[in-house]
């Protein structure tokens, strides 16, 4: 019930407004009156406390950079470097639209799995003039044919240079030179709220350029497939077409590769990530050189600490990465690393998580010694472990698409032969070469007789020991059938391989 009494309340910054108004009321009837210097004098603030009104009274704003009018400076800078990738591959499909009784009547049309060419679209950034392109590796990812559409019209074949599952990156190259290369920014250095630029060809509408800021950085999704995440998340739509696309920052520099949104519908919504420029510069420099990424490896297995977790093990707080498992003989167990200890700095850089981690010694080269600082039994230790060399699965590093649909069109896939897999063929660690670890059976290379498990030693009598040496090998006589030496079984043999078609 109302109290017709009582009077409503007034928000404070009315009273304040009225408190103004009513100082105004005053010095007016005071100014009428002659008693103006009487009332200036009674407010001085040396003689009398500050009123409520002039308490509140805002300071200077804050000094904050101007937003910018326009981005069409920055677009039009980055604009002619962003290209747009279209794949081809062949894809099983299952026909049985036909009642089984009837099947044997139509042959494989009316049972059994059938292939047809199905369609990919994606985006890729021009990295350098002289024709290499960065993309995802999903984008290409089984592709029997790769073109390269560029912002000025121009058209490509494009060869795989080498693709990374576990960054989702992957390096083309088109015959082309002069191409406008986009300069890579330091994606360390981006902080969240910062303005970013995606573009792409999303939905393959064209190019479009979208704005949005660095919503978080150190995002994992668990999605890629290596859980080599590093992720700057935007608000910046992304949307399907994107991936491989740029993400720059406003002076116009690469900072991110769009690679994957987090939706219910499949459509943005706001969450978009970004593989952050520092990891896709290393891993474009390796593809580019060898075809391949090689990676570190400490040989332990870790988790994310819980506050419950880091309660129970005496820790102050749950930063780090809890041991759950040790590789025995690994570098870690010859470091004296033991299960339940928390690693807390690798090689001087604190850890903040298991996946921080992980990407910490992904990022380290082979064969370094890192000092590794534990908490462990609620005391601080360093050790120190010499880092080995990560296996690589084999389609890491297609040549194919690489080798198999892309580099020089052989129809074969290829990885370079470490100790690891020479073990696994029964062949010498000290053994070099490519090893074949698929070949398509309507390719070239079938039809020279090659097999996967073969392992190429020499190529027009180079030796090959990455995608590059055999590139290198087959240009060297490129008007007739390449000479490659293989060794099969412990055995070699000449394997004359037909010229590609251009």
């Amino acid at each position: 019930m109302t109290d017709l009494n009582s009077r409503p309340s007034r928000p404070l910054a009315t009273w304040v407004r009225a408190a103004i108004l009513g100082l105004g009321t005053v010095a007016a009837v005071a100014s009428v009156f002659g008693i103006r210097d009487t009332l200036s004098a009674a407010a001085q603030p040396d003689t009398h406390p500050p009123t409520l009104a002039a308490s509140l009274t805002p300071g200077p704003p804050p000094s904050l950079p101007a937003h910018p009018q326009s981005y069409s400076a920055v677009v039009e800078t980055v604009a002619p470097s962003v290209v747009t990738i279209r794949v081809q591959k062949q894809a099983e499909v299952s026909n049985t639209a036909l009642p089984a009784p009837f099947r044997e009547f139509f042959g494989n049309r009316g049972g059994g799995p059938e292939r047809r060419r199905e369609g990919g679209l994606g985006s890729g950034v021009v990295v350098r003039e002289d024709g290499l392109i960065l993309t995802n590796h999903h984008v290409v990812e089984g592709a029997d044919s790769i073109r390269v559409d560029l912002a000025d019209g121009r058209s490509f074949a494009a060869t795989l240079v080498g693709s990374d599952a576990p960054s989702d990156l992957a390096v083309l190259r088109v015959p082309a030179k002069g191409l406008p290369a986009l300069p890579f920014g330091n994606s360390d250095r981006m902080k969240v709220g910062d303005v970013v630029l995606a573009f792409g060809n999303p939905l393959g509408v064209g190019q479009t350029v979208t704005m949005g800021i660095v919503s978080a950085k150190g995002r994992a999704t668990g999605v890629s497939e290596g859980s080599y995440e590093d992720f700057l998340q935007t608000d910046a739509p992304i949307n399907q077409g994107n991936s491989g696309g740029a993400l720059v920052n406003l002076r116009g520099e690469l900072v991110g590769i769009n690679a994957q949104i987090v939706s219910p519908s499949g459509g943005n919504i706001g969450l978009g990530f970004a593989i952050p420029s520092a990891m896709a510069m290393a891993v474009t420099e390796q593809l580019a050189r060898d075809g391949v990424v090689r990676r570190a490896k400490l040989g332990v297995t870790v988790q994310g600490l819980t506050p419950e977790l880091a309660e129970s093990l005496g820790a102050a707080d749950a930063r780090g990465a809890l041991v759950s498992g040790v590789e025995p003989g690994g570098p870690a167990d010859r470091a004296g690393v033991k299960q339940g200890d928390v690693v807390v700095e690798v090689a001087g850089k604190p850890v903040a998580d298991a996946n921080a981690m992980r990407n910490q010694i992904a990022g380290t080269k082979p064969g370094e010694s890192v000092p590794i600082v534990l908490r462990r039994n609620g005391r601080t230790e360093t050790v120190t472990a010499r880092l080995a060399e990560r296996e690589r699965p084999a389609d890491d590093t297609r040549a194919g698409a690489g080798a198999a649909h892309g580099e020089a069109g052989f129809g074969m896939a290829l990885t370079p032969l470490t100790p690891q897999v020479a073990d696994e063929l029964d062949l010498p660690r000290s053994a070099t070469g490519l090893v074949v670890t698929g070949v398509d059976p309507s390719g070239l290379a079938a039809s020279a007789g090659m097999q996967a498990g073969d392992v190429i030693k020499s190529v027009n009598g180079q030796a090959v020991t990455s995608v590059a040496s055999l590139r290198s090998a087959l240009k060297a006589h490129p008007d007739r059938p390449a000479l490659v030496l293989v060794s099969r079984k412990g055995a070699d043999a000449f394997v004359a391989l037909p010229r590609a078609e251009s």
